[in-house]
């Protein structure tokens, strides 16, 4: 390949590690430096700093390389508008080491066939989770974020800040709450009072 490559990885949440993807990328012949990611960001988030940044670095002749479509991105029209953006500044597009070429019909055919498949995949999933977020609700085992306080403790709060005999910063550090969140608490106290 002549021109530059440029990479790019993503994960979708803080804690998943990018070191497959990096290695990977390197073995196609990325150089470190040349690496672009973005960590905690989903394929449905086309506004990605990562992703502006490697696209950014690519001209014409280079080659923007992803280990696989998916990590791209997960929406068809915002894959598309990626590889329309390439095609503009004459860049290729490697996807796990096959280039396909956007100008090309049967490229361009393969790549919409590949987006619509990373978008499906992202839908099933969505759904999936939907379905077992539904049966856990049901089954009661899906509650929603409990009270940091118990009701004896919202009580014991409420009274205290009714007293007059603490400052909303002592309540906070007594409480261990934040202060929005101890206003929060003490709404809900004097509602279940």
């Amino acid at each position: 390949m002549d021109g530059m490559l440029v990479g790019y990885a993503r994960c979708s949440t803080q804690g998943q590690d990018l070191r497959a993807q990096r290695t990977a990328l390197t073995r196609l012949g990325v150089v470190p430096e040349r690496i672009y990611t973005d960590r905690g960001f989903t394929g449905r988030n086309r506004d990605r700093p990562g992703l502006r940044e490697a696209l950014a670095a690519c001209r014409a002749g280079d080659t923007l390389i992803v280990t696989k479509l998916d990590r791209l991105g997960r929406s068809a029209v915002d894959l598309r508008g990626i590889a329309d953006e390439l095609e503009a500044k004459g860049t290729r597009l490697s996807i796990g080491g096959s280039i396909h070429d956007p100008a090309d019909p049967t490229g361009k055919l393969f790549f919409g066939m590949l987006s619509l498949m990373a978008e499906f995949e992202s839908d099933l999933i969505r759904a999936r989770t939907r379905e077992g977020m539904a049966e856990a609700k049901k089954a009661g085992r899906l509650k929603g974020k409990q009270p940091r306080l118990s009701a004896l403790q919202r009580k014991r709060l409420l009274a205290d800040y009714e007293s007059g005999d603490y400052s909303a910063s002592e309540l906070c550090e007594i409480s261990g709450l934040s202060r929005s969140a101890m206003y929060a608490t003490l709404r809900r106290a004097r509602d279940e009072s």
